[in-house]
């Protein structure tokens, strides 16, 4: 399963206690096909309603038998409106949309991506207000301003909270007599132990960038201790040349040893197949690949661990993945109303968690998988925010697609840390308010 990552302005740092789509991955489809849906006709009044039809576009092309199962549960209340679910390929997603809503066109419904790439839909004017939709309000405030305007005006009801972590094999670790880390300094022990055993540590690859800022995502605040640093940049107290900072980057250099030694042409269905088929020890990303790694390999021995900072602190990168928004321009507003207040009911989030192995973003639904619900727990007392996406999407090109760039080049011996970290500062201070006090 591949996840779109996705972007946003500053927010209070609570907003990364309700976590997870995205994977800072890629949205939906538009679609030509759509199903009609008559109501049926009152036999006493002899009165006829409107033809409903409603499409759904999502990035999600490997789950529409999950949402099948969505609609079909939808369908049990209000059997009167049918829903198309036509997704589209991730890495063509946002062409495809943005060319469909430009041309006044598009799904009735879609996957908006979270924090600044969906508001920037938003203000263009394709995204229908959801003020006051019933439901809205079993969601904490945390997980809304995901969808949210400066304004107020609400776009979207968040589906997931994604998280980063280090996946690890259980196998490889029990036979090896290998333990989860608790300091930082017992993580880099266990990647050189590893090493010496003739097994690859980390299964990952620089082909893609966005797998890079990801990584950064969940090592990087074990190096500048979290939340405290990103407190300071909200308010423009540091920056991207501040010394720890800095430091971030040059361990993400150091950690190149532990990858496999072709990384620089691995990319993220080769890092995922070298761990789900157990020639890689641990695999940093999202848990939305729980379910993608175990239908792969389904011995796969699957553990997690909170990755340590240097300070002794667990910590666990969340975002609210993507939500579920109206199309400004549909004929069907209010049917597609009443399936959005669906998508904030404690029916859905139950059946979301069941099929789609991720973390609901409606409070309180828990998992029969103990994993998710460990990794659950995890984003609700570890928290980080997963700052690239959530607050350094703006500029040209974005800051984060930058660092991306330039951490591809510090792989090829191209750029220093020192550089990477003064190029992404120099982009950041031309958009990004609290830089440019």
């Amino acid at each position: 399963m591949k996840g779109g990552l996705v972007d946003m302005k500053q927010k209070s740092k609570w907003l990364w206690l309700f976590p997870l789509l995205i994977v800072v991955a890629l949205v939906g489809c538009t679609s030509k096909e759509k199903t009609t849906v008559s109501t049926t006709p009152d036999k006493e009044e002899g009165e006829k309603t409107e033809e409903i039809s409603l499409t759904i576009g999502s990035w999600r092309t490997e789950d529409v038998a999950k949402y099948e199962k969505v609609i079909a549960l939808f369908n049990e209340q209000h059997p009167e409106i049918h829903i198309s679910f036509n997704p589209t390929k991730n890495t063509e997603y946002n062409t495809v949309l943005n060319t469909a809503l430009q041309a006044g066109e598009g799904p009735d419904i879609f996957h908006l991506r979270p924090y600044a790439a969906g508001l920037k839909l938003a203000e263009a004017g394709y995204v229908e207000k959801i003020n006051g939709l019933n439901g809205l309000a079993s969601f904490p405030e945390e997980a809304l301003l995901a969808s949210r305007d400066e304004d107020g005006n609400q776009y979207g009801v968040p589906i997931n909270l994604s998280s980063t972590q280090f996946f690890y094999n259980k196998k490889i670790f029990k036979d090896n007599n290998l333990e989860i880390p608790t300091t930082w300094e017992e993580f880099i022990a266990l990647n050189d132990q590893l090493l010496e055993k003739g097994i690859t540590p980390i299964a990952m690859g620089t082909k893609e960038g966005w797998l890079l800022s990801l990584l950064h995502g969940i090592v990087g605040p074990a190096i500048y201790e979290g939340n405290d640093f990103y407190q300071a940049v909200l308010a423009g107290e540091k920056d991207f040349t501040d010394a720890q900072f800095i430091e971030s980057i040059q361990v993400m250099n150091d950690l190149k040893k532990y990858f496999p030694a072709n990384s620089e042409g691995l990319g993220m269905d080769d890092i995922r197949t070298l761990f789900a088929l157990e020639d890689a020890a641990m695999f940093p990303l999202g848990s939305w690949e729980i379910p993608v790694v175990l239908e792969m390999n389904p011995d796969l021995e699957l553990g997690y661990f909170p990755i340590p900072s240097k300070g002794g602190q667990k910590t666990v990168t969340t975002w609210v993945d993507g939500s579920f928004a109206i199309n400004a321009n549909s004929k069907n507003i209010e049917a597609a109303k009443v399936f959005l207040e669906f998508l904030t009911t404690k029916e859905f989030g139950e059946l979301f968690v069941k099929e789609f192995s991720m973390i609901s973003a409606i409070p309180d639904i828990t998992s029969d998988d103990a994993l998710l619900n460990e990794i659950s727990k995890s984003t609700a007392n570890e928290a980080i925010p997963y700052m690239w996406v959530t607050n350094f999407t703006g500029g040209d090109p974005t800051t984060k697609s930058l660092l991306e760039s330039e951490l591809q080049g510090m792989y090829l011996g191209q750029v220093t840390p020192e550089e990477v970290a003064a190029k992404v500062q120099d982009n950041a201070k031309t958009w990004y308010t609290p830089f440019q006090k």
